[in-house]
């Protein structure tokens, strides 16, 4: 079947490969335009463009989609379907009126829950135990097109946004293959989503990696995992920032005088106080101009003392 295929980040690339390895007939892949990044703010390709232009395949990099010349471009062809994956636009209705199948979207969460851009984080941050992926038919609203297949996946203990992402990517392109032959078959009856049941998944933004000592510790713990690598949880320690990698609840209570965000050193572990009295384990630290520490090695630099704060 003849494809175009529309994605940006590295969560997209296993789809492209998979459709390229199943012998689909890839017209063209669309991606965002080569953007700046790093210290050096060199222009960089997408990882899909990467993987487009190593397979031999056309490029397309429009900025808008809403652009008459966008449109004048895609008019010229006419493929089977267009697959979305993680493209970081909404698909204009001329372009999904564009396919004679209609345009599919591979979506990283069990919809309609974490409808949006940030699905893989705030099921993190949220505290799921199971999420998943979801091939939907695009329509005009966000996310709201009817559900094709769904595939759940467990969320682990030690699961980040990076290493969830790296799992759903490949159970998803597993699940776009399954998906395409079916509907042309079809094999497929699209299911409407409940609407009353949806939940959102907003973009995050960088005040969102702050920690609320407030909170229990398993809701920080949530965190520290969903906003990793951004924005990064982070707090204050003797007025600069710190950075939290990494970090673990753990058994037991606060002393009843021991606020949210209170120091607790002990034996090279460092334990912080949060709502209700949890506790929380910092396993891995930055602190603003240092560089990324165990805590045993910030307890023997910065030797906090017993009942020292964070976040103040």
């Amino acid at each position: 079947m003849t494809l175009i295929f529309c994605g940006t980040p590295q969560f997209a690339v296993p789809t492209l490969e998979r459709l390229i390895a199943e012998k689909h007939d890839i017209e063209l892949v669309m991606t965002n335009p080569d953007e700046p990044s790093g210290r050096g703010y060199d222009v960089k390709p997408s990882p899909v463009k990467l993987a487009a232009l190593k397979a031999g395949l056309e490029v397309f990099q429009p900025l808008k989609l809403k652009e008459d010349l966008t449109a004048g471009f895609l008019s010229r062809f006419r493929p089977d379907f267009i697959v979305v994956v993680a493209y970081g636009h909404i698909i204009p209705k001329w372009m999904i009126d564009l396919p004679k199948h209609g345009c599919i979207n591979l979506h990283a969460s069990l919809l309609p829950k974490y409808r949006g851009a940030a699905p893989i984080q705030w099921s993190i941050i949220r505290g799921e135990f199971v999420t998943g992926v979801t091939t939907m038919k695009i329509d005009e609203g966000l996310d709201t097109g009817d559900v094709l297949l769904k595939r759940e996946v467990p969320i682990q203990d030690e699961d980040t946004t990076e290493t969830l992402s790296e799992r759903l990517s490949g159970v998803g392109a597993d699940l776009m293959v399954e998906t395409l032959p079916k509907l042309i078959r079809a094999e497929i009856q699209p299911q409407p989503q409940n609407h009353a049941q949806a939940t959102f998944a907003p973009l995050l933004k960088k005040e969102d990696g702050r920690i609320d000592w407030m909170h229990r510790a398993e809701e920080i713990w949530w965190r520290v995992r969903g906003v990793r690598p951004w924005p990064g949880a982070y707090t204050t320690f003797r007025s600069k920032n710190l950075h939290i990698w990494s970090a673990a609840p753990v058994p037991g209570q606060a002393g009843p005088g021991d606020e949210p965000g209170t120091l607790l050193p002990e034996r090279g572990n460092l334990r912080v106080v949060c709502g209700q009295g949890t506790l929380l384990e910092v396993c891995e630290l930055q602190l603003e101009g240092r560089k990324r520490l165990l805590a045993r090695d910030f307890l023997n630099g910065a030797r906090p003392s017993s009942g020292e704060k964070l976040g103040e």
